[in-house]
């Protein structure tokens, strides 16, 4: 399954005449293009798919859309804890039935 994923936008560059982005899906940061989303800023929120902003987000709709996720369990399925951090950095707690945490703490690295 691909999803679009929320992400805030840490830092941008212009690169080979393409506009790129540092973005942060809480702990697991990605290049991402923002041709599709000029006007995007440094704090911003976006819908990230396939390594391509497609569309600005506002922090709650982010944090709402990261909880959902992780209800569904979709994030730690297909890429590892570090989405699962993300949402619960957003504010939400971990379902019940989802499992705990890893026990020694070390968050594994989200899959390609």
């Amino acid at each position: 399954m691909c999803l679009a994923v929320p992400g805030r936008v840490l830092e941008i560059e212009e690169r080979d005449a393409t506009r790129m982005a540092k973005v942060d899906f809480g702990g697991v940061v990605k290049d991402v293009c923002l041709e599709y989303v000029p006007d995007m800023q440094v704090g911003d929120y976006a819908i990230v798919h396939v390594g391509f902003a497609l569309q600005r987000l506002d922090e709650e709709s982010a944090k709402q859309t990261l909880e959902l996720f992780e209800n569904l369990g979709v994030l730690e399925e297909e890429f590892g804890d570090p989405w699962g951090k993300a949402a619960r950095d957003a504010g939400a707690e971990r379902p019940a039935g989802t499992g705990p945490p890893p026990a020694d703490g070390v968050e594994k690295e989200a899959r390609p």
